[in-house]
């Protein structure tokens, strides 16, 4: 009995004392709990952005270039303005051929770095030599993008080209200078020189 009168009291002095101390902290420990959620809430969603960002910059596919054959002699290299005249094959990842210059053989001719072609050959094919063939595996960032070209090239494909370098054409560029005209190097050819009795000091 008297073990059985002790315990009930003791238990009851517990409940009451938890019951006190939760009644104690009141308002205060509401608050407390309202400031602790109302932060979560606030640092939860610049977490996930975060997260976000890092795991699209991660994700994000970068061009690719490979070279499948190089030349031993190379006295010019492609650049910004030059026009090029290239043959090529284009794919999708699962090898699906979309267009070619090859059966036709008729090159495609363009204006390097000037926005005539997607941005994956405007920077893929810089520094290439006349006869070099490259491969590159263009991310639909700077292909055709999410719209696609429909009906063969669907939204969001990543492209693989096989490009051949026939030709490069770099044209003449005169500038206007005092006492007369002039080229820039090194384009002092004799078309430039028949225009100049004192050459000039090429302007970069």
């Amino acid at each position: 009995m008297r073990a059985g009168s002790v315990s009930r009291p003791v238990a009851t002095k517990t409940r009451l004392r938890r019951s006190d101390s939760t009644s104690g902290i009141g308002s205060g420990g509401a608050a407390r709990r309202d400031m602790r959620l109302s932060w979560t809430l606030t640092i939860l969603p610049i977490c996930l952005s975060a997260l976000a960002t890092a795991t699209g910059a991660e994700g994000k596919r970068k061009l690719q270039i490979g070279v499948k054959k190089r030349v031993d002699h190379c006295p010019i290299k492609s650049r910004k303005g030059d026009v090029l005249h290239m043959h090529y094959t284009g794919k999708l990842e699962d090898g699906t051929e979309f267009d070619s210059s090859l059966p036709q053989n008729q090159p495609f001719v363009f204006s390097l770095g000037t926005g005539q072609v997607i941005k994956g050959w405007d920077q893929g094919l810089l520094g290439m030599c006349e006869g070099e063939k490259r491969k590159l595996v263009i991310p639909s960032e700077l292909g055709y993008g999410e719209r696609g070209a429909p009906p063969k090239i669907p939204g969001g494909a990543t492209l693989v080209f096989e490009v051949e370098l026939l030709k490069i054409e770099r044209p003449f560029k005169k500038f206007a200078a005092r006492g007369g005209g002039g080229c820039r190097r090194p384009y002092q050819g004799p078309d430039c020189l028949k225009t100049n009795k004192k050459p000039l000091k090429p302007q970069v």
